[in-house]
Parts: structure tokens; sequence; C-alpha cells
């Protein structure tokens, strides 16, 4: 017989956030080597790697925070989540932004102001990203673990299944 034990939504959501980080962080070490050496395809697929896990798997992180944690810790405290969604969304304008210019980088040698504008967006996503994972991480989080009782974060693990 297996036992399942309940998982913890918001060591879950953390965990979340360091692969995101771990991502950020290739992209930003790409798109640097992108500006400062030139282009290459090696270099490009990193960008594009990177990009495409910030597109899909990020997205589906947040839709996570937005119908299992968000509405539960909603009934405790209001505010918080208004400004985490506002900043999901702010978060994917600024990705479709980057994906745009990653899209200029085609499979030939893109001009040093296709590179650049790279760079920028990435410069941004990462900013915000990282700035928005510190908020969640250090302020929302806590907040959770404060004010939630066993019952409710129970429930939003089961919300996550």
């Amino acid at each position: 017989m297996v036992v399942r034990r309940p998982i913890d939504p918001i060591a879950r959501f953390m965990q979340e956030h360091d692969v995101t980080l771990m991502h950020l962080s290739s992209l930003n070490r790409a798109t640097r080597a992108l500006v400062e050496h030139g282009y290459s395809r090696e270099t490009a697929l990193r960008v594009r790697d990177a990009v495409g896990f910030l597109a899909d798997e990020v997205e589906v992180h947040n839709r996570h925070e937005e119908e299992a944690l968000f509405p539960v810790l909603e009934r405790y405290v209001e505010g918080p989540t208004d400004v985490m969604r506002e900043e999901h969304r702010a978060l994917k304008r600024e990705l479709k932004k980057l994906r745009g210019a990653v899209k200029k980088l085609g499979a030939g040698r893109p001009r040093a102001a296709t590179l650049k504008a790279v760079r920028t967006h990435a410069q941004t996503v990462i900013q915000k990203f990282v700035n928005h994972i510190h908020k969640e991480n250090n302020i929302l989080f806590p907040l959770v673990q404060k004010f939630l009782t066993r019952d409710a974060l129970r429930e939003i693990a089961r919300r996550l299944v």
C-alpha cells in the first residue's frame, strides 16, 4: 500500500520559483553572450529554451496560483492577490515582447540591433520576474503561512491536483 502525503503547496510554488530562477539565469547569460560575442546557433538555442520554459511553465505556475492559492487566501486577507494578478499580467506582456524579439533571431545572422533588442527585453523580463518571485517568496507566502489553516492549505493542495 502506498501512503500519499499531501503536498505542501507553498513549498511546491517555491520549488517552481527556484527552477524559474535557474532559467532566468540561463537567459541572462545567453543574452549577454549574444551581445558580447555575437550570434551563435548554440547561444540562440539557449535563449529559445529559456524563453520557451518561461512562456509555458510559468503560465501554468501562475494559473495554479490564481486558481488554487489566491481564492483561498482571499478569504483571509484582501489586496495582495490583486497586486500579484496584475504582476502576472505585466509579466505575460513583457514575455510576449521578448518572444517577438527572439523570433527575429531567425536561423541566420541577425543584426547587432536585433541582438541588443533581445538583450534589452530579456533584462526587463528577468528584473520583473526576480522582483515578483522575491515578493511572493518573502511577503505573500509568509502571509499565507501565517493566516491559513492546515485545512486551507490542504484545500489549495487539492486544487493543484
